[in-house]
């Protein structure tokens, strides 16, 4: 079977309102004067590292519910315009959306419209078989439904990758993604000890790599049984916005995996890739390109092999 795909992105779509606060915590007040303005525009976790892998070079197909909204037509449009090829089942709810708060140290405080997902949602299994035996690899998002698709994608025969962003350990909602992928990556934020948690990841489901992301620590790498520090590198320009970093750096990671670099490798292309994202303003959507990405790459590693 042609699998003409190389990803295929699960959930994640939608819109987010960018408000640039004065410092986070926000304190309480009536009314703050936002200088930088307010922006809604598209762009959620799916979105995020759809761009990043087409911006990669790789061949990428989206998969998520919309709402026939003015926010479903800004993902619709931001996909049109990257050339991501998008699939999007109809949504009663309206399409997925939120606000990130924004510091001026580009920390961020996303507040998310619980209110557009519903309990009976569900991805169409014919459509995600079809999807998915037509792939290389598929990146799940934990946005509901994408948990009721898992059998069907394991079934296709695909590898598979999970983001459980801060995950603290201990809910069992990022479970079933965290078991059926080969690739997990997480953040640190919310852990009290990260090694342990990678470690019982990979014991207790298919994960032949995990990786912890730290922020400006770099990240961890649990492969072979080994867990090995990946050094954070320096922005080439100031860090604005830390916004889309993680998807950024899952993007990357998987575009390294993809192209059967080592683990190590493509850590370090997802440290590269997440620290230019922290670049980028939340207002706009942009991400490190291919050639970008290997001449930086070359420059502070030398060769991959």
């Amino acid at each position: 079977m042609s699998r003409d795909t190389d990803v295929l992105v699960l959930g994640g779509a939608g819109v987010d309102t960018i408000v640039y606060v004065p410092e986070l915590p926000l304190p309480y007040a009536d009314s703050y004067m936002i200088e930088r303005g307010i922006r809604t525009r598209a762009g959620q976790t799916g979105d995020f590292v759809a761009l990043g892998l087409t911006a990669l070079g790789l061949r990428v197909h989206h998969l998520d519910m919309l709402g026939d909204d003015p926010e479903g037509d800004l993902v619709r449009a931001l996909h049109r315009d990257n050339g991501i090829a998008l699939t999007a089942v109809p949504h009663p709810a309206g399409t997925k959306r939120a606000v990130n708060l924004v510091g001026p140290d580009g920390r961020r405080l996303s507040l998310y419209d619980a209110s557009r997902t519903l309990g009976e949602d569900r991805l169409p299994e014919p459509l995600v078989r079809e999807l998915a035996e037509a792939s290389r690899h598929a990146h799940v998002s934990i946005t509901q439904p994408c948990a009721q698709a898992l059998p069907v994608l394991r079934e296709s025969g695909v590898t598979l990758s999970t983001d459980l962003h801060n995950w603290d350990g201990e809910n069992p909602y990022q479970e079933p993604f965290a078991h059926a992928a080969d690739v997990v990556f997480l953040s640190t934020a919310a852990l009290t000890d990260a090694e342990h948690t990678m470690r019982r990841l990979a014991e207790h489901g298919r994960a032949r790599v995990v990786v912890a992301t730290a922020g400006a620590e770099g990240a961890y790498l649990l492969t072979d049984g080994k867990v090995t520090h990946i050094p954070a590198v320096p922005p080439q320009t100031p860090v604005v916005d830390s916004n889309g970093a993680g998807d950024a750096f899952a993007a990357a990671f998987l575009f390294g995996w993809l192209n059967d670099e080592p683990p190590h490798r493509c850590a370090q292309y997802g440290t590269l890739a997440g620290a230019y994202a922290c670049t980028v303003p939340s207002t706009e959507t942009a991400a490190l390109t291919r050639d970008e990405l290997l001449t930086r790459a070359a420059d502070l590693y030398g060769s991959p092999r």
